[in-house]
């Protein structure tokens, strides 16, 4: 991906409608910076872009709110549009991601990172967009609490076929553990696909496997290649987009959950639990590092041997 002109086109849709130098007069500047950012002559840093993002009326920490789902518990002491803010950010995206993966992934050199995730330097545009990326494999979903990502040609496309991936989450919630199953090793050593494999594996009918294939390729999100399925396109999906939608796949995974332990299969831990409503939060905070530490974990698992359903439940029995 070529952030800086990523970046070019996201300046150009905060602008909106505006002249170059009208909007330099709101931003207050002297020269015609709109035009050196557009051009991709310079580049704001990441903070003065949210605050250009303020001025034309997006709400960033509302932003920032849309986009984690959760809020984390930074969020309500630094503003997101500042150095301190935008450091905050980087490094809870980063997890336990150590720098020298965050700096392989992003391109950057481990010095650079270090800086940028302790607030001693501040990133410009193309970096940060950058480390998002790296960090979390969600810049798509940040890039939509400040504009329209069909606004920006760089991920136009990427943008449907994300929009697409995450409408076939909802819709046939077994096509990502299929489209999981196609990442195992075992099955790139095959001499070629054979229909039933990825259904035996993961314990799924044959017709529910072809549906699933079926609909993976017609979303993009794989191809045919010589003699069996490829993945085309790598992408992390956040389903809790549509509350409602992401309600319901989530009681469907508990339940094919269930049925597997009833069935036999081992795996569920539980402990019923008294403590107070500030340990609660504690749990809950404890909950959302250990979902972090899971991805992180997932980023870097090779080769993949497994398709493994993660379920984490920690609910409040008083409703």
């Amino acid at each position: 991906m070529d952030y800086e002109q990523l970046s070019a086109e996201l300046l150009r849709a905060l602008r909106g409608k505006r002249s170059q130098q009208a909007m330099g007069r709101r931003l207050g500047a002297k020269s015609n910076v709109c035009h050196q950012w557009e051009r991709g002559h310079s580049f704001p840093t990441a903070a003065r872009t949210l605050q250009v993002a303020a001025r034309v009326g997006v709400d960033v920490p509302a932003a920032f709110r849309e986009f984690y789902r959760t809020a984390p518990r930074w969020l309500s002491d630094v503003d997101p549009a500042t150095p301190a803010g935008i450091a905050a950010f980087l490094s809870d995206l980063r997890g336990s991601t150590s720098v020298v993966e965050l700096a392989r992934y992003s391109g950057k050199s481990r010095f650079a990172v270090a800086r940028f995730l302790s607030g001693d330097a501040e990133p410009r545009l193309p970096d940060f967009l950058r480390l998002v990326e790296a960090s979390s494999l969600r810049l798509l979903d940040f890039l939509e609490q400040l504009t329209d990502p069909r606004a920006l040609p760089s991920v136009q496309e990427s943008w449907v076929r994300l929009t697409a991936a995450r409408r076939l989450a909802y819709e046939e919630p077994w096509s990502q553990a299929v489209l999981r199953a196609l990442e195992l090793s075992s099955y790139a050593t095959l001499p070629a696909h054979e229909a039933g494999w990825i259904a035996a594996r993961i314990g799924i009918s044959l017709e529910e496997e072809a549906q699933c294939l079926q609909r993976l390729a017609e979303s993009g999100q794989i191809v045919w290649r010589g003699e069996r399925w490829h993945i085309e396109n790598v992408m992390a999906l956040d389903t809790r987009r549509d509350p409602d939608a992401a309600r319901r796949l989530r009681a469907w995974w508990l339940r094919r959950g269930a049925a597997r332990i009833e069935g036999g299969d081992r795996g569920l831990m539980y402990n019923l639990l008294g403590v107070s409503t500030a340990d609660l939060e504690r749990l809950r905070e404890l909950q959302k590092a250990y979902l972090t530490e899971v991805r992180a974990i997932v980023a870097r698992s090779e080769p993949v041997e497994h398709v493994v359903l993660a379920a984490d439940l920690l609910l409040d029995l008083h409703g």
